[in-house]
């Protein structure tokens, strides 16, 4: 997972630690994904469960996998197994300038909920705010 999001210049970059971390036993809830093509990842999504709620934290698809529907197959699996764990909404913040990022999240039902003024550094941008209704 953390060389494929090293590959992926707008992933949400985590230190090796916070991937260890997601299987420690008393780790926050959440739901881990993986998307292979023949044995290989093609791609990875990672949310975490608060209540009612999930926050879409990650999704990477690598280079080969691009544009054949891995990262919406990802996002369809989350609704269904955050569904079943009684959350109503998903929420994600993704960078403004982010266009394919935002054009998936609204090909899969998301809305823009908000903004989130300077939200990001290097380089300072501001996060759009999406939320998809389960």
């Amino acid at each position: 997972m953390l060389a494929l999001e090293q590959q992926s210049p707008t992933a949400a970059h985590w230190p090796e630690s916070s991937y260890r971390g997601l299987f420690d036993q008393g780790a926050r809830e959440r739901i881990s994904l993986i998307a292979e093509d023949d044995g290989e990842v093609a791609g990875f999504l990672i949310a975490r469960i608060a209540g009612d709620e999930c926050e879409l934290e990650n999704v990477v698809v690598s280079d080969a996998s691009r544009r054949r529907g891995v990262a919406s197959g990802l996002i369809r699996e989350l609704g269904k197994l955050a569904g079943g764990r009684k959350v109503i909404r998903v929420f994600l913040e993704v960078r403004e300038s982010n266009a394919a990022a935002r054009a998936l999240y609204e090909k899969c039902g998301f809305a823009i909920h908000g903004c989130r003024k300077s939200y990001y550094s290097v380089p300072a941008e501001d996060a759009i705010v999406y939320t998809l209704a389960l």
